[in-house]
This record gives structure tokens, sequence and C-alpha cells, in this order.
């Protein structure tokens, strides 16, 4: 599965009243297809898989799917209690994505056997393609990785831990396997901030939850990214993502709020996020216009 461009992770905006947006979901998935985006990736982390309905989940895939039309991969989020995680595979592939998302099981933490039985049992219910995400309950041992690998129908490996070490060893074992058709990604919260670091290991994939409020910076990064232009890259480093971070820090899963509340800045009535997730305070919004003035300055 190749991917040309930003990973982008849509917002799941929802209504007054709490209900899913679609309209403006198609509208905000088709802005990130003609802002450059290589893949989208609905009702995933930025989009809030935690706190939807297998339904919702479902029903957010087909609106993404429509609304990007085959221009490019369409990868669902699938993940949490495996009853769930099947149910929500399996109507991702009747919705037409190209691939699923493999989120961390809920809240159990599972030998590396049953790691790897988790991923099999959803590949074997969609039988889509799927990328598994290293992370939080959902850290797959060199070993497991090399087993999934042997699957051709398991295609990557998004890293949320951080570990550069491990991530490292991870791409050798699958160049060992063969693979040269596994995709790498860098899944850590606003991952340009360590994206110079991940593409000396062999990892040239990153996802980009600020694409999704701010394309024109995100992508003026990505551009400095791929051309190797290290001065333009560190100065929206220094002048916009390092503040980002900064704000996003204050207040746990502001990784996602933040996006949110930069789309209704910008005049998109995304909505509010679910519980227990928060909005950001009028001085955080405040300081978010801010920064988000900086990086367009930088433009």
């Amino acid at each position: 599965m190749d991917f040309d461009g930003i990973l982008f992770f849509p917002v799941t905006p929802f209504t007054a009243d709490g209900t899913i947006d679609h309209e403006l979901l198609a509208a905000h998935v088709a802005t990130g297809v003609e802002s450059g985006a290589g893949g989208v990736f609905p009702a995933c982390g930025t989009g809030e898989f935690h706190a939807l309905s297998a339904s919702e989940a479902a029903a957010v895939t087909r609106t993404a799917v429509r609304a990007v039309a085959g221009r490019v991969p369409v990868i669902a989020g699938a993940g949490g209690p495996l009853g769930h995680a099947i149910e929500v595979a399996k109507a991702a592939a009747d919705a037409g994505a190209d691939g699923l998302l493999v989120l961390p099981p809920y809240l159990v933490s599972g030998t590396q056997t049953g790691l790897a039985a988790y991923v099999e049992q959803l590949v074997e219910a969609a039988s889509l393609p799927v990328i598994i995400y290293h992370r939080g309950s959902a850290q797959y041992s060199v070993e497991t990785v090399r087993r999934l690998a042997t699957n051709p129908k398991v295609v990557g490996v998004k890293d949320g831990t951080g570990d550069i070490g491990a991530m490292q060893l991870i791409v050798r074992a699958v160049a060992e396997e063969g693979r040269s058709d596994f995709a790498f990604f860098n899944g850590l919260l606003t991952a340009e901030l360590t994206q110079g670091a991940y593409r000396g290991i062999g990892v040239p994939l990153y996802s980009s939850a600020a694409f999704a409020m701010a394309p024109d910076i995100a992508n003026a990064y990505y551009r400095a990214y791929v051309e190797e232009d290290e001065a333009r890259r560190l100065a929206l480093l220094d002048g916009f993502y390092r503040p980002l971070v900064e704000l996003r820090d204050e207040t746990p899963g502001f990784g996602v709020s933040l996006i949110k509340a930069g789309l209704r800045l910008s005049g998109v009535e995304v909505g509010s996020v679910r519980a227990p997730l928060v909005d950001p305070s009028p001085a955080q919004e405040a300081r978010l216009a801010d920064i988000l003035a900086a990086g367009r300055a930088l433009l």
C-alpha cells in the first residue's frame, strides 16, 4: 500500500446534540484530500475512536470512503474489545475501506502470542490489509512483528511509543523477512516534532493531526521535510510546532481537543470533543489562535 503525502487523520464532527455531522465530515475529508493528503485515516485517534460506538465508527468510515472517492487510500480504525474490533473491521470492509489501523485492545495487556492472535483474527474477519499501532496496551516485540510480517495482509507498523531503538530493530526485522512493501509510520502526538529522528532509522512516514486543522502549515513543514530544507523545517518547528506541543502537554487529551478547537477558530463548526476529553479554556483557545497566526506568518 503506497502513501504519497501527509497522512490525514480527520476529526469526527459532532452537532450540538452530540450526533455525528456527516455532511461536515464529508466536507472536512474532501478538503484534506484536496489539500494533498496521501491517505485518510477516519475513526482513528484524532477521530475519537475511543468515544464512538461500532455503528458510529462504521458510519464515519462510509462517509469518508464516499468523500475520498478512490483518490487516496482510506484506512479505518479498529480496536478495543475484540468483538467490537471485529464488528468495526467487517463494517469497514463493507464500506470500501482499503485497510485497517489496528488500535490497542481495551484495558488488558496480553502476552505477545495474544497480541499476534488479536491482529490475526481481525485480518481473518475483515480480509483487509492492516497496519498495527505499536503503543499503550499493544506493544509488539521484535519477534511478534517478525511473525506478523510473514502474513502478507499485515502491511505496516505505526509507532506510538517513542522508543527509537526498539523501532529500529523492528524495521530491520521486517527487512530480514524480505518485506519491501511494508510501511513504517511515526505515530507520536504532534509527530512533526520527532520526525527528524524517525527518518534516520528508516521510518519516512508520519501521521499529522495538525494537518486536520492547518493543512497550509502542515504542508509547508512536509515540503521542507521531503526536500531536506532543514532551515525552513526548523523554523516551522520552533515557530509553530514547539509552542503547540507546549500547549498540548498542559492537559491530557489535548492532542485531539486542540485540533477541534483550531478548526472552530477557522470557522469549521466541528463541535466539542466527547467525554472523557475536554475542550480548551477560552484562554487556551486564545493562545492556540496566536500559535496558528505565528505559524501562518512563517509561510
